[in-house]
């Protein structure tokens, strides 16, 4: 299920920050987010997908989705990301995320199957969104956040970039990531 923690930034130096909101509304979440420039949705994630679908299958599954995301901003280049408990460098890839950084595009993900939690670092708060199937999540370009996949990653997500290079990202150097809860 869908969750939203608010933590005060700062509130992290005294060890065990706790949240000003904690949701499992869909409205709520949306709501809140919106007021800080994020937008998310709730889409069915109707395809079944056999175990184990390559990125081929997962676009086809959704190209209609996708032509609608396109259609209302510049995202030319999309794929799709499979991460698994075995994948090789799941714990490499696990540590680079969890760095707090920012793009120079947006960062626009709609999670097909799984969870993924991305915490957003947004003026005096974190925001800890963990998105799951269904969920679809645009982060304007130049936020500072990290995104947690957790110790064994299960979760399919299709990528929207509107550079066709994809994933760039350029990392604050703040340990602020490093303070605040994890996926499991």
């Amino acid at each position: 299920m869908s969750n939203l923690q608010i933590f005060p930034a700062g509130a992290e130096a005294s060890g065990h920050p706790l949240p000003v909101l904690a949701t499992n509304d869909p409205a709520v979440i949306a709501a809140e987010l919106a007021q800080r420039g994020i937008a998310f949705e709730r889409w069915p994630a109707r395809a079944e997908l056999p175990a184990g679908s390559g990125p081929e299958a997962v676009l086809q599954a959704y190209a209609a989705e996708i032509q609608r995301v396109q259609a209302r901003g510049s995202y030319p280049t999309v794929d799709a990301i499979r991460m698994t408990p075995d994948h090789q460098d799941r714990e490499a890839l696990r540590q680079k995320f969890l760095a707090e950084h920012t793009h120079g595009e947006d960062e626009v993900r709609f999670f097909v199957e799984g969870k993924g939690l991305f915490c957003l670092h947004i003026g005096d708060e974190v925001l800890q969104v963990l998105c799951e199937a269904d969920d679809w999540i645009s982060v304007p370009a130049g936020t500072k956040h990290w995104f947690d996949m957790g110790s064994a990653p299960q979760f399919c997500a299709i990528r929207f970039f509107d550079n066709p290079d994809g994933w760039v990202a350029q990392f604050t150097g703040d340990s602020i990531a490093e303070t605040y809860p994890l996926m499991a």
